[in-house]
């Protein structure tokens, strides 16, 4: 596979960060000429300029041809933005080379090196060889008179003492050299300077012990690209945010200014691999300004932006932050690049300059802004709302802002949005003759299948400011007119008691209990697929169907599956269970730490039981909400083997049987034990049974285990739950660990 140097590491499909294909790319490279080689080297550091490996593999092509001058070129494109600890070595060797031969000049330049070196990369915790490199280097230039010679010992002291300092991997091999060091010059000094320097030392070697755990969590040769949300992705991503948040702490104590050295160092580092990560950019500025440094934050804002060019939400913190300061004119040229750069999508980045402006210029460079920007074929209705609002809020101008809604009805009429937000504006004025006036010209408008949010603020308006006739006839032409939409007319034109509990509800409070709201909104599901045969059943909705405060009351919302099927996972949606999952937490009925009706709970259990929860796994992702789950069991009717009716008894799954198994293999137990276990339960227990006796014969094992997971905050699979039994996760696409990519990610 070669390259003629005409395009970067393209893969499939022309993804100039595919991380195979750029690796190819220098294989090849390694066995070309310098000067074939070249251009492939160019290509892959233009889209990947913080691979040190690249770089290093690149310069020693130069140095092998001894031409110096290309490979000092590359040095200064390179070491300041890749803090690699191998590169930098690179570096010293090739400093050392080419001043070996130039005397008391060249080793000054070579002591200049690295002293240049170590201020950067002196506290990498890999760092240790270097420092001891140098003090062999200062051990080994030659002295004549014995002011030389006492000058070089201090030096070497000095160096010593910064390098035990340092939490790196040799620190116990550099404090016995320098304990031999100060002994071999004098022992009375040493005994003073070694008690001086062994607490800190100390405190260096722990650190390091600590510091070693994350970085051994992070992967030091992946290539810098734009997130992808790959599992592997994530795990570096937080490797790296708890290293930051361990070097923040200053665990070892350390001044301030070497403090912040070092965690300067450590974003610097972490910006090789995350390059592409706008949130570590702005954590990285934002900590230069939480330090009162304001200019290394613009410095920093600079460089994200060239790494990130098209990162919008990066400039608009960098605007932020320059105006904040009081560089009005820095963060206007930010606006402008802005608006420059999305020409077609300039909604937002207008809006936002309009504010911009009115802070900074004055409410006629803003008014002037927004005539001009009104032009442009890609104004959406949002920067009329915005512009409006803004004169009526902060100008207190009512007139203007009217102005402004009646321009932009000409012109986005055909919005259900921007009508909305008329009505809205229109409502602050209790201007209630031009509300109504303007749902209905917009209703006249607008198609049926666009104009249902229309129409539901039409009648939420005249059930808030009407009176009853007109509540009514507007609700009424809602239905006549939605139904149009509907595959189901008559159903959709019937009036409901439905219609009574959205009518006379407010905000959070119904007027009905949750077990009537439960009611009517299944029996509403079953009056819409009444003629039809419904072959699949509908899935609840996230979150509890008896939450009432779940945004509002919608009949279309609340989708209930049919009882007569059972309801099935969506398996395409499940995530594969990984074996390297930590076990949970270990259950014992006379374990310590329960509170004694849970201690009652876990006796009166099947061992069957006991062993399921036993062996829940401690998972990190997504877990079922207990109370969907356990909804889902209600309505659904369970097949029953025929078996079961010939057992001539209940079965009780909740007790440990003494006189064996029933046929359906449930544990028989005499009655007077039956009875001790019900004593044991609890109000809690008898309250679930109770709400249940009329839907399914669902075993009281699943109350018990609910009530365990209440009391131990746990949700399946040992997540964290809330006191009402819900999960604490959610079955969303992207926020779990164990996302989509995981399978990807163990190759």
């Amino acid at each position: 596979m070669k390259n003629s140097g005409g395009g970067a590491a393209h893969g499939d499909g022309g993804d100039i960060y595919n991380v195979r294909a750029a690796e190819i790319l220098a294989n090849e490279a390694l066995l070309l000429p310098i000067n074939e080689a070249a251009p492939i080297y160019e290509n892959l550091l233009a889209t990947f300029p913080t691979a040190a490996k690249y770089w290093k593999q690149y310069v020693e092509a130069y140095m092998a041809t001894n031409n110096d001058e290309a490979a000092k070129q590359i040095f200064s494109r390179c070491l300041l933005n890749c803090l690699h600890i191998s590169l930098w070595r690179c570096y010293i060797n090739f400093i050392r080379r080419i001043n070996d031969k130039r005397g008391s000049e060249g080793l000054d330049e070579t002591k200049k090196a690295f002293d240049f070196m170590l201020n950067y990369v002196g506290n990498d915790a890999a760092s240790g060889p270097v420092w001891m490199e140098y003090i062999n280097f200062l051990k080994s230039m030659p002295v004549v008179t014995p002011h030389e010679e006492s000058h070089r010992m201090t030096t070497v002291r000095k160096v010593y003492q910064k390098a035990i300092l340092v939490p790196t991997n040799h620190v116990e091999q550099l404090w016995k050299d320098y304990e031999n060091f100060e002994n071999s010059v004098s022992r009375t000094l040493a005994k003073g300077l070694l008690s001086e320097y062994q607490p800190k030392f100390n405190s260096a070697k722990a650190v390091y012990r600590e510091r070693k755990k994350y970085i051994d969590d992070i992967d030091w040769n992946v290539l810098a690209t734009p997130p992808t949300g790959s599992y592997k992705e994530e795990q570096q991503c937080m490797a790296w945010k708890r290293l930051l948040v361990f070097e923040k702490g200053n665990p070892q104590r350390i001044d301030a200014t070497t403090a912040n050295r070092r965690i300067t160092f450590t974003y610097e580092q972490c910006l090789m691999y995350l390059y592409h990560h706008p949130d570590i950019w702005y954590d990285y500025a934002m900590w230069h300004v939480k330090n009162g440094s304001m200019d290394s934050a613009s410095k920093i804002f600079q460089r994200a932006l060239k790494a990130i060019h098209d990162s919008e939400v990066l400039k608009y913190a960098f605007a932020e932050m320059e105006e904040s300061r009081g560089a009005i004119q820095t963060a206007k040229t930010v606006y402008e690049s802005l608006l420059g750069e999305n020409a077609s999508e300039t909604s937002l980045a207008n809006i936002q300059f309009i504010r911009f402006l009115r802070r900074t210029e004055g409410t006629e460079a803003a008014r002037k802004y927004f005539l001009d920007a009104r032009k442009s074929p890609s104004c959406t209705y949002h920067l009329y709302v915005a512009y409006a609002t803004m004169a009526f809020c902060v100008d207190k101008d009512a007139k203007v802002a009217q102005s402004v809604f009646e321009a932009g009805l000409k012109r986005f009429m055909h919005e259900p949005g921007y009508i909305l937000e008329y009505t809205d504006f229109l409502c602050r004025l209790n201007d209630d003759r031009n509300v109504r006036a303007l749902f209905e010209r917009a209703l006249s408008l607008l198609p049926p299948e666009e104009s249902t949010e229309v129409w539901r603020r039409f009648a939420q308006f005249e059930q808030n400011y009407g009176d009853l006739s007109s509540m009514l006839k507007v609700e009424q032409r809602r239905k006549e007119a939605l139904s149009r939409t509907s595959e189901d007319a008559l159903s959709a034109s019937e009036n409901t008691l439905h219609d009574i509990v959205s009518r006379y509800s407010y905000m959070d409070l119904w007027p009905c209990s949750s077990k009537e709201l439960d009611y009517l909104a299944r029996q509403e599901w079953l009056a819409k697929n009444i003629v039809k045969k419904v072959e699949k059943p509908a899935m609840l909705n996230s979150g509890s169907m008896l939450d009432k405060g779940a945004a509002g009351f919608s009949a279309s919302a609340r989708l209930l599956p049919q009882s007569a099927k059972v309801v099935r996972p969506e398996t395409s949606q499940m995530v594969i269970y990984d074996p390297r999952q930590m076990k949970g937490p270990e259950f014992a009925a006379t374990s310590s730490g329960y509170t004694k009706e849970v201690e009652a709970t876990l006796k009166v259990l099947s061992p069957s039981m006991v062993s399921f929860i036993k062996n829940l796994p401690a998972i990190e992702g997504p877990s079922p909400d207990i109370d969907v789950v356990l909804s889902v069991l209600l309505q659904s009717t369970l097949p029953v083997a025929q078996s079961a009716g010939k057992a001539g008894g209940v079965s009780e799954l909740s007790g440990v049987g003494k006189t064996g198994l029933n046929q359906n293999g449930s544990v028989h137990r005499p009655p007077r034990e039956r009875r001790k276990d019900v004593e044991r339960q609890g109000a809690q227990e008898e309250e679930d049974a109770s709400a249940v006796q009329s839907r399914a014969a669902v075993p009281r094992d699943i109350f018990r285990l609910r009530q365990i997971q209440r009391s131990r905050g746990l949700g399946v699979g040992g997540a964290a739950v809330s006191q009402s039994g819900s999960s604490a996760f959610s079955f969303s696409g992207g926020g779990s660990a164990f996302s989509g990519d995981h399978s990807a990610s163990t190759d």
